[in-house]
């Protein structure tokens, strides 16, 4: 499909703008009556190769506020804590001969836990919509990534709940301190899935099961991702052979030719970092570690290198 009649025929039927800084166009549509979808589309050559990536939402998160703004007086907060879209726009020129897709997926009830309670035909109903977005793209080449920060990882557990097995064109997941709902049942789809080249399994935590709010603990010590990370890392390290490359503030461990990465935070000081570890570059890195890109014009848990980027 022409990409000018596509974005004619979207504007007929769904709200979208064009961002005067770039020729980004940004469009938003519902699926059922309950699932907001926002994607970030950049101007699409047709002789490179797409990557559409899902976001799918932390709980209690708008797609306004998840995509971030230059902060004034009086803005919400949580308008500085993601800038996906400005990271977006980092990995947009870091891979300029891609063109680089951002669905952002949100709910009515700004949770995918809930959700999946309000749906129990979730299984049906999540692959549905991963389908949707991968078809209405207007690209020749195409590819998806699964990616989600918090109760997002929830959708990508949901996802993997419904497919038999996850299709080649799904070439990367990311859960981004959002594997809280792992267990065992998941680990065959993702060994299988890894033995096809070019699938990428990364996996960001911190030590979540020490951290205090108010003075007390708000994880147990089997509930966060701290410890569904190394359950999940103790898991495929029975198939595959994963190594500690870095034992520092951070602790990293690779394999499978930096196809899999795992990105522990320690936590001497019990702070917070669940969302730190998304500020600080974690949606860049989620998308190029293990590339040749990696950590290049950028650090992960670093200074903000996406900035300049923000609108």
């Amino acid at each position: 499909m022409c990409f000018k009649f596509f974005i004619l025929l979207l504007s007929t039927f769904i709200g979208f703008a064009v961002s005067a800084q770039s020729k980004d166009t940004v469009y938003s549509f519902t699926v059922g009556n309950d699932v907001n979808i926002t994607i970030d589309m950049p101007a699409m050559n047709q002789k490179h190769k797409t990557i559409i990536i899902i976001y799918a939402l932390p709980n209690g998160n708008t797609i306004a506020q998840t995509m971030g703004k230059k902060m004034s007086a009086g803005y919400d907060w949580h308008y500085d804590i993601q800038h996906i879209s400005a990271q977006t726009k980092f990995i947009r020129k870091a891979l300029p001969r891609q063109n680089i897709v951002v669905a952002y997926l949100a709910n009515k009830y700004n949770s995918w836990p809930q959700f999946k309670k309000v749906h129990p035909d979730f299984a049906i109903r999540i692959p549905q919509i991963v389908d949707t977005v991968f078809s209405i793209v207007p690209s020749r080449r195409k590819l998806m990534y699964l990616n989600g920060h918090s109760g997002g990882g929830s959708f990508i557990f949901g996802y993997l709940d419904g497919v038999v097995a996850i299709p080649n064109f799904i070439r990367r997941i990311s859960f981004l301190d959002s594997d809280y709902g792992y267990d065992s049942t998941y680990l065959k789809k993702i060994q299988n899935w890894l033995l096809t080249k070019n699938t990428y399994l990364n996996v960001f935590a911190y030590n979540d099961s020490v951290a205090l709010l108010d003075g007390k603990p708000f994880v147990s010590a089997a509930g966060g991702t701290w410890y569904r990370s190394k359950l999940m890392m103790q898991h495929l390290s029975a198939s595959v052979i994963l190594k500690k490359v870095l034992d520092d503030s951070l602790i990293v461990y690779k394999g499978l030719q930096n196809r899999i990465s795992f990105f522990f935070k320690t936590n001497p000081e019990r702070k917070i970092f669940h969302t730190i570890q998304v500020e600080r570059n974690g949606f860049i890195h989620s998308v190029l570690c293990g590339t040749n890109k990696d950590s290049k014009g950028y650090a992960y848990f670093g200074l903000r290198a996406y900035d300049n980027l923000i609108q």
